[in-house]
């Protein structure tokens, strides 16, 4: 091997650590916008840790019951870039999931909430569910997950 080629590898390698550290750094600042997110929602997480790496959110800490757990990882899975979420956290009050259902297009709360409940006006209940990640009933968008809670 030559000077030169030597040189040519030797920038090959360079290059391709650079690239893994630029990737590293990416996904650590996407980890802290996820982070961010769910403490700019209220969202009551003790001990939150998230992290990111290839499309994969993972959340850790401890919520006070199922609801909260839920939430948070509805939000993380909501964001755009996150393909699936790692769910670690720790549930104080561990109660029955919710079923989640993915929006369709035309779908409205009314129309969901008949097909869950039987009756278009319980769609407040969906609603409230995921507040604070829904700010307006009206505004559900297809793709997007919701939490549908059992009725008491």
């Amino acid at each position: 091997m030559g000077f030169f080629d030597f040189l040519k590898d030797a920038g090959q390698d360079l290059s391709a650590e650079q690239a893994r550290i630029d990737e590293e750094k990416a996904e650590k600042a996407k980890a802290l916008a996820l982070k961010g997110q769910i403490e700019l929602l209220g969202l009551k997480v003790d001990g939150l840790d998230v992290g990111f790496d290839d499309g994969v959110a993972t959340v850790s800490g401890t919520v006070p019951d199922q609801q909260e757990a839920e939430k948070v990882v509805l939000v993380l899975g909501n964001i755009q870039g996150v393909a699936r979420v790692d769910d670690r956290l720790e549930v104080k009050a561990p109660a029955p999931a919710a079923v989640l259902y993915t929006v369709k297009s035309g779908d409205t709360l009314g129309a969901i909430a008949k097909a869950h409940y039987g009756s278009a006006s319980k769609y407040p209940v969906i609603f409230e569910a995921n507040t604070p990640m829904l700010k307006d009933p009206n505004k559900i968008y297809p793709g997007q997950v919701l939490r549908i809670p059992a009725l008491d």
